[in-house]
C-alpha cells in the first residue's frame, strides 16, 4: 500500500491566525491520535473564508475513514459541504525535494 495526501477544504467564517491556534488545540491534539494519521498542514484563507488541511495518511482506508469522521464533527459547527481529494504520493520524488513521509 502506498501512503495517501488528503486536500480537504470548506467554508469556515473563523477563527483565524492565532486565535484559531489557540481554540483548536484540543482538535490538533485529537487528530494526531487517528488510525493511520502521519502528519497534517492546517490551512486558512480569512480573506476567502475558507479552512482546511493537507494531510499524510498511511492507505486510503484511514484517509477515507478521516474524511467521513471530520465531516460528521463539522457539520454542528455550521459547515455544510467539505471539498476533499485524495492523492497518490510519488515517493521518491517526493523525498528528493525534501518531503518528509514518515
Amino acid at each position: 500500500m502506498s501512503k495517501k495526501l488528503l486536500q480537504l477544504h470548506f467554508a469556515f467564517h473563523g477563527p483565524f491566525g492565532a486565535e484559531m491556534s489557540e481554540q483548536l488545540v484540543e482538535l490538533a491534539e485529537s487528530i494526531n491520535h487517528e488510525p493511520g494519521f502521519i502528519w497534517k498542514v492546517w490551512t486558512e484563507s480569512a480573506a476567502n473564508q475558507e479552512a482546511g488541511g493537507i494531510y499524510l495518511f498511511e492507505d486510503e482506508n484511514t484517509a477515507m475513514a478521516y474524511v467521513k469522521k471530520h465531516t460528521a464533527r463539522l457539520k454542528p459547527l455550521g459547515v455544510e459541504e467539505v471539498i476533499f481529494k485524495i492523492f497518490d504520493v510519488n515517493e521518491p520524488l517526493t523525498t528528493l525535494n525534501h518531503g518528509k513521509l514518515s
